[in-house]
């Protein structure tokens, strides 16, 4: 009996299990329902039979495995899809890197032959016995024999297309050489490694004139569609101001030459913009290729004389250009060189290694060509999803807009309409007041913004150049800590002037109200090299003459060059209050700071200098460091810091909005200056020691007691100290692999944190100076708080006590595990409790 009901129960899950073969209507049926919903419940595919007449002679187990069949079908083709394109993209990347390596080959050779010509000169030169000028002469020619000189050529006008095709196709065949040939000797930046996800292959130029970058890359775009995003130089460069094309003329092989004046902006207040007169070549090449090149029209290429430049200094573009392959399979491999000359002899000379800088070049037009390039590929493929409704143009709009307004606040170009206001008697802040706001419409502003009887706009801005401060640290921290430098008044005045009527003018004061700000994101590009984001800031009002502060205000807001490992990278915060309904054409003022590295230099005490160039920047008793003397993390990096702040204001108002806005960015700037001090990564001496709380010891002192107390209470060092001079006890704390961090004890408020060594900040994911708003009980866990209560008696008793592994939470909400941690009680020299020390040891991010 029992096995026939075996036989019976193996025969009904055989029936379950068999093949259906479906009809063309059923499967239509089927297919509709998983458009809709590909993971029905029981429930729907009951009622799917019962729905659907055709589908009654099937079971609802077969329907169930239908649709498993399906979706493993779907992901199956997802898989293979995927993979492909993989394929496709290696074997691009290798068919790329065969050329690179040819192109490399050919590079070798020409050096080996080179070295093998000076040597044989140099042996000739040193053989020569005789008294007169032979040697010379030889090698005189052997020098002659390496120099190219530019040829000179008559004078060719736009009435002579076939001088201009001439100049043209020398450009090409230059342009080609560099491309993809040995003329000029490139350097591959560090960080950039191929692959079929990567932005590429990127090398900048090595003892050429001008500044020069070079990039190679794929792209999942047909190439006229890449030809076309990239003569459109206004939507993906964002120094550009403007590009003119003023005379078009056809050639006879199918391509065009185009005549064209462009005005790029100035990065700083502190050197004249720079535009150009270009000829641009577009041509195809037997392969199929398309080729874009350009360089500038000078005295010695021949051609018609250009606009003349005023306000700008005339730059020159050699031969650069984009070289465009169709790819097997559909995309395309582009070819990227861009070769300026700068004329870096009209800037200060401080700043000149801003324009002797290939990698700032790479970084702001030939990386900056192929990431756009990567993103509206992408976007077209419909790779990136972005929320809150908005289409990804109009959110790059968006970025344009706030990267243009705060550009043209920078430079304040005459012919929108700026004019610059007297001082108050310093030199540090720059006001300039725009009065014409119709020159704006189309662009940033509009006439809604100011009243009937007249106003306009102003502008307060300044630079400075920081010693030892990376760029993306500090931007990074400007955006999270926005309470360290930011006016709550002053804040509410540029959200009010949205407003019909803003209220009166507030008085800047150095940290304002309080106010927490809400970071919403809204998209940001593949490499995370650039986000924008709405920023909430919460108001408050403590009386009822304040009740205007009471609501909140938002701020459009872009962060950009945040990746510290990005060389060359400028890093910038931009920002413009918006209203609630942020409409597509919504107002936008932007405001906000940029900062650019220059090319580490150690040429002496100008190197190591902390300079304000406004002359308002104390530089102390650090410049005093005996020359030769090691940075302790041998970071040696300087970099230009610009602050530009807009506001609106009536007529009757400007002069005190203008008191106001000089005296806010003199406040910012101070805050900038105790940031910068504070994240510096050299700030390891008495002099450039972390800012302490009031009334508590120097960071050598502080050092000395942890060490001394941590020895008395656990009867073991601390450090392994071969010598207790200067700031070697110092140096090791801030050094130690272990996070070790001091807190505050007072019986009547929480422990708040005063000091954290390198370890205890990357641990805490804050800085130095943000440090002091972090409270112990918000990083312990209810477990740690609890261990901490427990065992607190006995570390005031012991003077110390280990606390066993646990989880602790950083200022950014991330859990860090730790295997063991210590407490200890820190005494001064009078052998009071000063404060309590812990240290968590093998702490990882969980």
């Amino acid at each position: 009996m029992a096995l026939t009901l075996h036989k019976d129960s193996a025969n009904n899950q055989m029936d379950s299990s068999k093949y259906v073969r479906y009809t063309p209507e059923q499967v239509e049926a089927l297919e509709r329902v998983y458009a809709e919903c590909p993971k029905p419940s029981s429930l729907r595919r009951q009622q799917l039979i019962r729905e659907c007449p055709i589908l009654s002679n099937i079971e609802p187990k077969q329907i169930k495995v239908w649709f498993q069949n399906r979706r493993c079908r779907e992901k199956q083709r997802k898989e293979a899809s995927r993979l492909q394109t993989v394929n496709r993209k290696l074997t691009a990347m290798n068919k790329l890197l065969m050329e690179e390596n040819d192109r490399l080959q050919k590079q070798v050779s020409h050096l080996v032959y080179e070295n093998g010509y000076m040597k044989q000169q140099i042996q000739t030169a040193s053989a020569g016995t005789t008294t007169d000028n032979s040697c010379e002469s030889v090698v005189m020619s052997g020098q002659n024999q390496q120099q190219n000189p530019t040829p000179q050529h008559p004078n060719r006008d736009a009435n002579n297309p076939a001088g201009l095709l001439a100049i043209a196709e020398e450009t090409l065949a230059e342009f080609l050489s560099k491309a993809t040939g040995t003329a000029v000797d490139w350097v591959q930046m560090i960080g950039m490694k191929p692959g079929p996800d990567s932005i590429g292959i990127v090398a900048v130029s090595r003892n050429c004139s001008g500044v020069a970058a070079r990039a190679c890359g794929l792209v999942s775009l047909e190439p006229t569609k890449v030809a076309e995003i990239l003569k459109d130089r206004q939507s993906w460069y964002r120094d550009c101001r403007c590009v003119e094309v003023l005379s078009i003329v056809p050639t006879g092989n199918g391509g065009t030459i185009e005549l064209m004046y462009m005005q790029t902006y100035a990065p700083t207040t502190l050197a004249a913009a720079r535009d150009f007169w270009t000829l641009r070549y577009t041509t195809s090449l037997e392969d199929g290729s398309l080729v874009i090149c350009e360089r500038s029209l000078t005295s010695s290429t021949g051609g018609p004389t250009g606009p003349p430049s005023t306000t700008f200094v005339r730059a020159e573009m050699l031969p650069s250009g984009y070289l465009i392959r169709p790819c097997e399979g559909g995309g395309s491999i582009i070819h990227i060189v861009d070769h300026i000359d700068l004329d870096v002899w009209s800037v200060p000379e401080v700043l000149r290694p801003l324009y002797e800088s290939s990698k700032i070049l790479a970084q702001k037009l030939t990386i900056a060509a192929l990431q756009h390039i990567r993103q509206i590929a992408q976007e077209s493929s419909g790779e990136i999803q972005y929320g809150g409704g908005r289409q990804p143009a109009v959110l790059r709009t968006f970025s344009q807009r706030l990267c243009r307004g705060f550009n043209d606040a920078v430079n304040g170009f005459v012919d929108d309409g700026w004019s610059l206001m007297g001082t108050d008697g310093v030199e540090d802040v720059t006001i300039a007041v725009n009065s014409s706001p119709n020159k704006f419409l189309g662009s940033n502003y509009n006439a809604s913004m100011f009243p009937a009887f007249g106003g306009g706009v102003l502008c307060a801005k300044a630079s400075m150049l920081l010693q030892n401060v990376p760029p993306a640290l500090l931007v990074r921290f400007l955006r999270e800590h926005r309470s360290e430098w930011a006016d709550y008044g002053v804040d509410a005045y540029s959200a009010a002037c949205l407003k019909a009527s803003p209220y009166a003018v507030p008085c800047a004061r150095p940290g304002g109200f309080p106010s927490s700000q809400v970071i919403l994101p809204l998209a940001h590009t593949i490499e995370h090299e650039e986000f924008l984001e709405v920023v909430r800031i919460e108001g408050h009002a403590f009386s009822p003459e304040d009740v205007t502060l009471a609501r909140d205000m938002y701020l459009l807001q872009l962060c950009s060059g945040v990746d510290e490992n990005a060389i060359g990278a400028c890093a910038q915060l931009v920002f413009a209050p918006i209203d609630e309904s942020f409409a597509d054409d919504a107002l936008l003022l932007p405001s906000g700071f940029r900062v650019i590295p220059l090319d580490p230099k150690s040429d002496g005490p100008a190197a190591t200098r902390t300079l304000d160039l406004a002359s308002t920047m104390e530089v102390g008793s650090a410049n005093a460091r005996p020359a030769g003397e090691a940075d302790l993390n041998g970071y040696n990096l300087r970099s230009v810091l610009t602050i530009a702040f807009q506001f609106t204001f009536e007529n009757h108002t400007r002069d005190n909005v203008a008191a106001m806005a000089r005296q806010y960015v003199r406040s910012v700037v101070g805050s900038v200056q105790r940031v910068a001090m504070a994240i510096a990564p050299s700030r390891l001496s008495t002099q450039l020691g972390p800012k302490s709380l009031p009334g508590s010891p120097e960071a050598l002192t502080l050092a000395r007691w942890i060490s001394r107390s941590y020895r008395i209470h656990t009867g073991t060092e601390l450090f392994r100290a071969e010598s207790t001079a200067g700031d070697a006890i110092l140096k090791q704390l801030w050094h130690h692999s272990d996070a070790i961090m001091c807190c505050s004890v007072k019986t009547n408020a929480s422990p708040v944190f005063t000091f954290a060594n390198q370890a205890g900040l990357d641990m805490l994911e804050t800085t130095l100076v943000a440090l002091q708003d972090i409270m112990l009980d918000k990083v312990l866990d209810e477990s740690g708080r609890k261990i901490l209560c427990s065992e607190f008696s006995k570390i005031m008793q012991q003077g110390f006590a280990y606390l066993p592994a646990g989880i602790c939470v950083s200022s950014m909400n991330r859990p860090v595990s730790y295997e063991q941690a210590i407490a200890w009680k820190v005494l001064n020299d009078d052998d009071s409790n000063h404060c309590l020390a812990f240290m968590f040891m093998s702490w990882s991010f969980v």
